[in-house]
């Protein structure tokens, strides 16, 4: 690792202050609750007073706007995600009121933090602070993340908990290593000579891992597909850290000690953490099914597990059965996007918009202006980006399949898990905005790419020449996040201006 850590600190703190400050700017505006706000923030309100989410009137959405909460009705709401991110909205709500600025302010922080995680996770795979600098800054300039930073809803909070769990694994895989070679050197060993080596029960980098992978899961449940493959992964690389050590043949027994410790840190460890964020349900009895156990003490998960685990594996039977019935199959949404389109964002999705805003009204132009005007949030990814990015992680599949290249495995292993495992639930609604998870490890691909295009320090000329193609490259999307900011952000826009920001059909 470079030795520069005061200076790596303060470059990422300084890229995520840029971060905070873009997203935070009329954080405000529109005032109402858009989109998927009119769930999660209401959720976020019920939990912070009663602990478990409610249903609500009809009128509700309207009137809570204003600070009136009488909408709020006794009964439980059948909720379909776990609370985490409803208690980070809370905690906003709790700090600055019921009010826009307040319920989107918690997604402002989790996305200005996972600029900094991806700063520190590029940094550590590519050993360059300046790579580090690039993930992070494409991360800034992405235009779904910076929507996703700026609206009330679970999934930025689900991506920081998520990226933020791999880096543990990453630094993890150091700090394994380290221990490997601190062991033959206290033996005066050249390598381990055939042997298996030590085992280390005490993994912290793990146990980080296990915990926000827990807090990740508590916040959408898809986040355990990145668990699974991160931690296939990272036994993997146990297995090659001891096999470069001299392990030999022994090396396998990694499956044998080493994997079992890592299914205790990421899976035994986190399951109860994960319970404990059902602590205001299970503490509680007004919740939707919390009087299951009572009702079914013959149950047999009630008998063993008590009324009040056994009523929250229920829900969670029910929860699931909302995610694979029928019904959701057979819904339909005119923002729903396949996922094969979603790397080269082939339908992008409308968050809230203000159409047919008459020239005089609402700073419209007057006459002789004929247009109307429209105010738009679109939850759009910056394009250049997204493209640039399809062929980086092409790149980066051959560079770690074809080269053996470690580091180029997280983006992929990043993507995969987070893209590919969304084919099998094609059949229901899907959106785009659920690629939030996909575009940190994206980001880190391009950064690694273009580390290596740029070069070794040992050739000068095509250092410089790979420094220019890399700087116009992260320029153009620069150019183009700026382009398309006023669509993110509810400016004012006439007709023709917003038309030509939508460069595709799919895209209006």
């Amino acid at each position: 690792m470079p030795n520069d850590w005061n200076v790596a600190w303060l470059v990422g703190l300084g890229i995520m202050t840029l971060a905070f400050v873009l997203r935070v700017i009329h954080l405000g505006r529109p005032e109402g609750l858009v989109f998927d706000e009119i769930y999660y923030a209401k959720d976020a309100y019920a939990l912070l007073h009663t602990g478990f989410e409610h249903n609500w009137t009809g009128e509700a959405d309207s009137q809570v706007i204003h600070g009136d909460f009488s909408g709020m009705q006794d009964t439980g709401s059948f909720i379909v995600h776990p609370p985490v991110g409803k208690w980070l909205i809370a905690l906003g709500i709790q700090a600055f009121g019921f009010n826009a600025f307040g319920f989107r302010f918690p997604s402002v922080v989790a996305g200005s933090a996972l600029v900094l995680v991806v700063f520190f996770l590029a940094r550590r795979l590519s050993r360059s602070t300046m790579i580090g600098v690039v993930a992070a800054f494409l991360l800034t300039m992405d235009g779904l993340h910076f929507s996703m930073s700026r609206i009330a809803l679970l999934d930025i909070f689900q991506a920081f908990f998520t990226v933020a769990a791999v880096l543990a694994l990453v630094v993890d895989r150091d700090w394994f290593r380290e221990r490997l070679a601190r062991h033959l050197e206290a033996k005066g060993l050249a390598d381990l000579g055939g042997s298996f080596g030590p085992v280390f029960l005490w993994r912290p980098w793990r146990l980080a891992a296990g915990l926000l992978f827990a807090l990740a899961c508590a916040t959408k449940w898809n986040s355990i597909y990145v668990l699974a493959a991160f931690s296939i992964l990272s036994v993997a690389w146990d297995l090659g850290a001891r096999r470069l050590a001299g392990a030999g043949t022994n090396s396998t027994v990694s499956l044998l000690f080493d994997a079992p410790v890592a299914f205790f840190y990421q899976v035994v460890v986190a399951i109860p953490v994960y319970v404990l964020t059902w602590i205001g349900w299970l503490t509680t009895s007004g919740g939707y099914s919390r009087d299951y156990g009572t009702n079914n003490p013959d149950d047999p998960v009630v008998r063993v597990f008590g009324d009040a685990l056994g009523s929250l594996w229920n829900y969670h039977r029910e929860i699931y059965g909302f995610h694979t019935g029928e019904g959701i199959k057979e819904a339909t949404h005119i923002y729903e996007a396949h996922p094969a389109g979603w790397l080269v964002m082939a339908r992008p999705i409308g968050i809230d918009a203000v159409n047919g805003i008459q020239p005089g009204v609402d700073g419209c132009p007057p006459a002789p202006n004929t247009e109307t005007c429209l105010r738009v949030i679109s939850g759009m990814g910056t394009p250049a980006l997204w493209w640039i990015g399809v062929i980086a992680l092409i790149a980066a599949l051959v560079l770690w399949v074809g080269n053996r290249d470690w580091r180029f495995g997280v983006p992929v292993v990043g993507v995969a898990s987070t893209w590919l495992t969304w084919f099998p639930n094609a059949e229901r609604p899907l959106f785009f905005f659920y690629a939030i998870m996909i575009i940190p490890f994206t980001c880190i691909a391009v950064a690694l790419c273009l580390g290596k295009l740029i070069g070794p320090a040992d050739q000068p000329m095509r250092r410089r020449i790979g420094a220019i193609a890399a700087g116009v490259i992260v320029a153009l999307i620069t150019l183009n996040f700026a382009y398309i900011y006023p669509i993110l952000t509810d400016d004012l826009l006439l007709y023709p201006q917003w038309l030509s920001r939508m460069w595709f059909q799919s895209w209006i």
